[in-house]
């Protein structure tokens, strides 16, 4: 059975030219050496060396094994390169998926800051809405992944990264805005336009709405959440967004907010990660970067409990 220690060995004897420099260059004695060049062949049934030649010449056997060194050696020392680096935490990989449609307005600015930092670290990103994200961290094929709804799943850890209020969104003219807070009997009046995910991966339902057992009169759903504004602003509709995804549309005058109930509805964006990741440096910097950036990008957060 051929092994890594054999293809390093007729490589060296190809570059050095002779098995004592070969010895040398491998730090084991002539003697070693040739033990284990006998063994090879004697296991192999084919001569690697023809020893009535002053050098000994390496044969056509002992060239096919050097081919595959050739292809085999270069690769296997990358890779020790690569698990060193990795080990150091120098490289790696970042693989991101988004629970939340209005993340990308915070969550680019921490991405390009990161990449500055760790430029060797591959990165990826996708949205979550369409797959369920966590089971996908489970098995490796994600690393990080944003999300408000954490699991009690094995192997799964949350960072927090700030809290935040889950807002209802009315038109400039709405009726509604006559309430200082709204409840969830008001919804059953009106059209609520959502983002394009099942019900139990939107906060208004899960932690306002289906408390009471209300459904609105209609719901329609849009991708983006400035399509979304500019239903709203234009009274085809009520929504409920982030607090912070919604001021750069209330300076404008286009919108206005209430509170989901007396107290508001308050949720947590976490950062989800493999117990296993827990030390790697560039998954532990890019959160802390998201985390700087969302307090640096965004209004009406708040520190996570």
């Amino acid at each position: 059975m051929l092994e890594i220690k054999h293809l390093e060995t007729l490589t060296a004897i190809r570059e050095t030219g002779s098995l004592q420099e070969a010895a040398e260059a491998l730090h084991v004695t002539q003697s070693a050496l040739s033990h284990q060049l006998r063994d090879l062949e004697a296991r192999l049934g084919v001569k690697l060396l023809n020893r009535r030649t002053r050098p000994a010449r390496l044969t056509t056997p002992a060239l096919r094994i050097l081919a595959l060194a050739d292809e085999v050696l270069p690769r296997i020392r990358a890779t020790e390169k690569e698990l060193y680096s990795l080990a150091q935490g120098e490289s790696g990989r970042l693989y991101l998926a988004i629970d939340c449609h209005s993340c990308f307005q915070w969550l680019m600015p921490a991405l390009n800051s990161f990449r500055k930092k760790w430029p060797d670290i591959s990165l990826d990103l996708s949205a979550a809405f369409s797959f369920a994200p966590l089971p996908a961290l489970i098995r490796g094929d994600l690393d990080l992944v944003i999300t408000s709804d954490p699991e009690p799943l094995s192997g799964i850890e949350y960072t927090p990264l700030f809290r935040y209020e889950l807002v209802a969104v009315l038109g400039s003219q709405h009726p509604l805005l006559k309430q200082p807070y709204l409840q969830p009997k008001h919804f059953a009046e009106y059209t609520l336009i959502s983002y394009p995910v099942d019900r139990e991966r939107l906060d208004v339902f899960t932690q306002f709405l289906d408390h009471d057992g209300i459904e609105p009169a209609e719901i329609r759903q849009a991708e983006l959440t400035p399509m979304i504004i500019q239903l709203v602003a234009s009274h085809r509709g009520l929504t409920a967004l982030p607090n912070w995804a919604v001021d750069e549309y209330l300076d404008a005058g286009w919108v206005h907010t209430r509170p989901l109930g007396p107290d508001g509805v308050w949720r947590t964006l976490y950062a989800a990660k493999r117990s296993e990741d827990m030390s790697a440096k560039y998954v532990l910097e890019f959160i802390e970067q998201a985390q700087r950036t969302c307090f640096e990008h965004l209004q009406g957060i708040l520190p996570a409990k």
